[in-house]
């Protein structure tokens, strides 16, 4: 859970402390990894950077050809 009140710092620390005691280090790095792509998508939606379904559908269409 993010605590919006504390400090980015305190909210990594605090996700290392959440996880297992036999964590690795791939694990941690892993979980920071998804962690700052959820933020930065939080980012985007809050920005109006987004595409409805139908959007990506076309768009994924291009790509594929």
């Amino acid at each position: 859970m993010i605590n919006t009140m504390a400090t980015e710092k305190e909210n990594i620390i605090q996700l290392i402390k959440d996880l297992p005691d036999d964590v690795t280090l791939d694990d941690i790095m892993y979980h920071l990894y998804v962690k700052q792509k959820i933020l930065r998508g939080l980012k985007d939606i809050n920005y109006g950077k987004i595409y409805s379904h139908e959007d990506v559908k076309k768009m994924a269409q291009k790509w594929l050809k």
